[in-house]
């Protein structure tokens, strides 16, 4: 497995940049962006820089890439956000300079879509943090939820161990980014029901890895940034689901096929990311919502039983699309305490 090396953190008054490596989208919803960015200054004391492409639809891969590698390049950025993420980050990959990132080590903080970036600088030897894009966590609507942004603050601004929680209330009902009006109130939560844990006999502790189950399945379907097995032998795999909100049947079949490829028994402890089950295009019912998070559940649980029946696995750690959310070190150490239900990262 790949040794990786935690790159040192932003310190208050230090330059951040704030990227757009999937899709321009701060250019079609400027409201949340704009708010994101007034919160990374104003609460976290950091000074967001913009790049050619964070505010501009259509660019190019090369074009976006020409942004990542620039961003790492500059001695004076020392940390580097994504905006919010989108759908083809894996054509950016290939333009990236592997050599430039890997000279300068910086943390770089995005989920969905950006596991193509995460995995990418995973190969290099580098931890990434999986969580917290501008639009989204720092642009929450009313204030920043205080679990997002203890667990944004301790991995943006510090280092050491940090326990997740479980919390009390969540949403993954969304607001319309195009009404002014929408930002100006906190979302509606509704009681979270607390985590759910499966062969919680043991302690295990090692690397992260995962991120988005589509994405990986992208990945592992182009043969890049995905390695052989054995390079995981050991690691904690985390797993979520985004507002495309994919039925079960693909959660079991992208599980199957890991399995089939002899990579999901590898991971002793699995944290599975509370389901999203509300969008815009299927706003589902309060019952219809429970449903589909509980049929994710058990595709998890058959995909585990017939490919990694002695894996541990915790269910509905907020870790994706649902909010409140948890920032997980990609790459960093994970441990996931059965007997004790804890999980501790290391920032």
């Amino acid at each position: 497995m790949t040794s990786h090396v935690y790159p040192p953190k932003p310190r208050p008054g230090d330059r951040v940049a704030v990227l757009s490596p999937s899709a321009g989208l701060p250019e079609v919803f400027p409201l949340p962006f704009d708010l994101g960015l007034r919160r990374l200054v104003e609460d976290f004391g950091l000074k967001p820089v913009e790049y050619p492409t964070t505010r501009r639809m259509g660019c190019t891969p090369q074009e976006r890439a020409a942004d990542i590698n620039a961003a790492f390049a500059d001695p004076g950025i020392r940390a580097v956000i994504a905006s919010i993420g989108g759908d083809d980050q894996i054509t950016v990959l290939p333009h990236l300079d592997a050599e430039l990132i890997r000279a300068d080590p910086k943390p770089f903080f995005g989920y969905s879509d950006n596991t193509n970036l995460l995995a990418y600088l995973w190969n290099l030897g580098t931890v990434g943090y999986h969580g917290g894009s501008v639009m989204v966590q720092f642009g929450r609507p009313g204030a920043m939820h205080p679990a997002t942004a203890g667990s944004l603050r301790a991995a943006l601004l510090g280092s050491g161990p940090y326990e997740l929680t479980e919390p009390a209330a969540f949403t993954d009902v969304e607001r319309d980014w195009e009404d002014p009006a929408a930002l100006d109130a906190e979302p509606e939560l509704e009681p979270a029901g607390g985590w759910t844990w499966h062969r919680a006999d043991r302690v295990v502790e090692g690397a992260g890895w995962g991120g988005s189950l589509e994405v990986l399945g992208w990945l592992m379907m182009a043969d890049r940034a995905v390695r052989s097995p054995e390079e995981y032998e050991g690691c904690v795999l985390f797993l979520e689901t985004s507002e495309e909100l994919p039925s079960a049947d693909v959660v079991y079949r992208t599980l199957r096929n890991m399995g089939e490829r002899g990579l999901l028994a590898r991971f002793p402890a699995l944290l599975m990311g509370r389901a999203k089950a509300w969008s815009f295009g299927s706003p589902k019912r309060p019952e219809e919502r429970a449903a589909h998070r509980a049929a994710q559940r058990e595709a998890v649980l058959r995909a585990l039983a017939a490919y990694a029946p002695d894996t541990m696995a915790v269910f509905d750690v907020d870790l994706g699309h649902t909010d409140p959310q948890v920032v997980l070190p990609y790459g960093g150490r994970i441990r996931v305490d059965g007997p004790a239900r804890r999980i501790t990262v290391t920032y």
